[in-house]
């Protein structure tokens, strides 16, 4: 045996087999494609960037001691401290808008923990979602005719120009859909496979028991808000008895539409069934998002200094922020519960 011979035997060898001479040669495998696919990606952070710009701006300037879009007479000039944090806290709530965007968008954001994404998108979906749903009803409510006439305006204690109230929710409008667009994606991406297939077993009985708790309590508020919407006063203080109108009826029916959402959602994942799995899943997102994070919003605003010298908030009424805030976490443990079960199998 030459020593070329003993050298090829005790070679190492390979099982991919040798190309032919002019064989074209085997193509790589293509990375995962990253969190920005297309140019339609870097639009949509665009809009979603610029969106943020009217409450950020305002939000800036009352900060600064700028009194753009607040008339004379207004409650808001003598709020004192309290507004003062409130205009920097919700400020910073929407400076978070930005970085938002950035982890939806960077291919380092597949990296982010799941927590630090999840908890402030689910705030979003949960703030922005019955502007959403309210304000495009009301804006038609008012080109239909039906909106407050000028001697209601009028009549009004003094707040805010109108100016601001269409330049800021028309900003929330395009910021929700922008980041919505966005997120969907990007948890398909990462997430995706938690909501393939149909639902599947039914959950544990005691999810089902707290899906039925949050159904129940969806009902109640679903029945107090349409209740409402549609002139009821039991509950109301006098003052916002007495405020009732068509583009608050709207109001009313977007929170009626989030409770009955969070609660169908939840007795949806928790009955198991052959439903494709994404649709009681996105039921419930959103539902229990707004649910929960308006009713503790409100809540929480009901609780502290009121402005002007009107009276504040009925106690009833703050019971039933409260019911919301409880509806809302009872059909987020179940949406919680639902997602830990799909991550198990």
């Amino acid at each position: 045996m030459t020593t070329r011979d003993a050298q090829a035997k005790n070679a190492p060898q390979s099982s991919a087999p040798t190309p032919s001479p002019g064989a074209a040669p085997t193509p790589t495998p293509a990375p995962a494609p990253g969190p920005v696919p297309g140019a339609w990606r870097h639009v949509l952070a665009a809009v979603a960037l610029v969106a943020t710009a009217p409450y950020l701006v305002l939000k800036a300037a009352w900060l600064s001691g700028s009194r753009i879009g607040i008339p004379d007479g207004s409650v808001l000039l003598e709020a004192g401290p309290f507004l003062t944090v409130a205009n920097a806290v919700t400020l910073a709530m929407d400076a978070c808008v930005i970085l938002l965007v950035l982890v939806l968008t960077r291919p380092w954001g597949l990296r982010t923990p799941a927590w630090m994404l999840t908890v402030p998108v689910f705030t979003a979906t949960g703030l922005l979602t019955p502007i959403l749903l309210g304000f495009p009803g009301q804006l038609l409510v008012r080109a239909l005719g039906f909106g407050d006439g000028p001697e209601v305006v009028a009549a009004r204690e003094p707040f805010l120009d109108s100016w601001v109230f269409v330049v800021v929710y028309t900003g929330f409008t395009v910021q929700g859909l922008a980041l919505a667009a966005l997120f969907v994606p990007y948890a398909r991406r990462r997430w995706g496979r938690r909501w393939q297939g149909v639902v599947g077993e039914r959950l544990p009985s005691p999810t089902g028991v707290v899906a039925a708790a949050a159904a129940s309590g969806a009902l109640v508020l679903t029945a107090l808000f349409l209740y409402w919407a549609f002139g009821g006063t039991a509950g109301l203080s006098a003052e916002r008895a007495e405020s009732y109108s068509a583009e608050s009826a709207v109001g009313s029916v977007a929170h009626a539409i989030c409770a009955l959402a969070a609660g169908a959602g939840a007795l949806l994942l928790a009955r198991g069934g052959a439903l494709r799995a994404r649709w009681p899943l996105g039921l419930t997102w959103v539902g229990a998002a707004a649910t929960l994070a308006w009713g503790a919003w409100m809540l929480n605003a009901s609780l502290g200094p009121q402005l002007g010298h009107g009276e504040g908030p009925s106690t009833a009424v703050q019971l039933i922020y409260a019911g919301q805030m409880v509806t809302g976490m009872l059909a987020t443990a179940v949406l919680t519960r639902f997602l830990i079960s799909r991550r198990e199998s």
